[in-house]
């Protein structure tokens, strides 16, 4: 099999799965080089997966033998690296969300669609195990027609735990835009794309103070609302609620239900790959929980940029897309627009469902 050779610019948390997934997992991939603006930390991740260069950004994005550079930098950087990378000719994969802004989205998009390259962008877990089986239930009609569906993303935030939490709560931050992916993601890979949004949002505590090391103490002021409450009208005519939240201490909420004429569908966490995938058709006395159809049920992150990888040496389409994710940005930014304003927003933008995985692949390839 031919191989993609993948490049990793930032070498944080996030960094270790996908390196040890691009490098020794899909067979596609070959990871030749990473990159961090501390080069004692790109030293390390090199180190520890051997792989073979640690470098500056700048080198990396010189490097001739990269065809694609997965852009692992925190959500202000993103735009600025994807860009970059565009410019010197490479196909790109982004952290979620795509940009903090339409317009960096927008900027991105161009340059890829002007140069011939490709954008992918994550989440890539709505390609896992338990929301492809959802995807298979819906699609073969296990629930009719969907005709709503509940998402909720409940926390107290992450200045507890995180090592370093700040971006969490700058613009491009919150609940929304850090968590909001994941599940806008899910719904439009069952549902569709969305038509309509309207959301409140409120900033509950305008200061919060680190309890993590190594920066115990430190103030954080909060510059991005940390409760949203939205609504989506899908395009095909299904209505959607949706609560993203770091004010809540805790909560019994399910993560995703899709609710269908003929029944139920409780979705596993989209911030995972597996189940559980209960079911409750109509008639029906209880849940049931039903077995994985597909594989990837553990943490493949990196799924989405070996796809990308197949999609690059055959000519098709790639489901983790730069069009999907530019829609999510395009409905986030829209619950936060229609809050301020006191109104629906109309969601210019639109995608296609991407397709699903096809049934019995071999754990590494996504292709026959």
């Amino acid at each position: 099999m031919k191989k993609v050779k993948v490049g990793i610019v930032g070498c944080g948390n996030i960094s270790g799965i996908y390196l040890k997934n691009c490098s020794q997992r899909f067979e596609i991939l070959e990871v030749v080089a990473c990159a961090d603006l501390i080069l004692e930390r790109a030293q390390a991740r090199a180190k520890e997966f051997n792989i073979p260069k640690a470098c500056s950004v700048d080198e990396l994005l010189a490097d001739p033998e990269i065809d694609i550079v997965v852009n692992l930098t925190v959500p202000k950087a993103h735009a600025q690296v994807c860009i970059a990378a565009l410019e010197a000719g490479k196909n790109v994969y982004v952290e979620k969300p795509l940009a903090i802004t339409r317009e960096e989205g927008k900027r991105i998009l161009d340059i890829a669609r002007a140069k011939g390259l490709l954008v992918g962008c994550a989440p890539d877990t709505f390609l896992g195990a338990g929301l492809q089986t959802c995807r298979k239930l819906i699609d073969d009609g296990w629930i009719g027609e969907p005709v709503a569906a509940t998402a909720f993303m409940v926390c107290h935030g992450h200045e507890s735990w995180h090592p370093d939490p700040e971006f969490y709560y700058q613009v491009g931050g919150g609940p929304m835009f850090d968590m909001g992916p994941y599940y806008i993601t899910a719904l439009i890979s069952l549902i569709g794309p969305i038509k309509r949004v309207t959301a409140s949002a409120r900033i509950t505590f305008p200061e919060r103070t680190i309890t993590s090391q190594p920066k115990y103490g430190t103030k954080i002021k909060v510059e991005t609302p940390t409760h949203i409450a939205g609504v989506m009208d899908f395009e095909n005519g299904a209505v959607g609620t949706i609560i993203t939240s770091f004010d809540v201490w805790s909560a019994n909420l399910p993560r995703i239900e899709i609710y269908g004429s003929e029944g139920s569908l409780s979705v596993p966490d989209p911030n995972t790959f597996g189940g559980p995938v209960l079911i409750r058709r109509q008639g029906a006395s209880e849940w049931g929980e039903v077995p994985l159809t597909h594989g990837y049920a553990d943490n493949s992150r990196g799924i989405g940029v070996a796809d990308m990888a197949y999609a690059l040496l055959s000519g098709r389409p790639h489901r983790a897309n730069g069009g999907m994710a530019y829609h999510v940005l395009d409905v986030m930014q829209g619950f936060l627009d229609a809050s301020q304003s006191g109104s629906h927003y109309t969601v210019p933008s639109s995608c296609s469902r991407p397709a699903s995985l096809p049934l019995g692949l071999r754990d590494g390839l996504l292709d026959e």
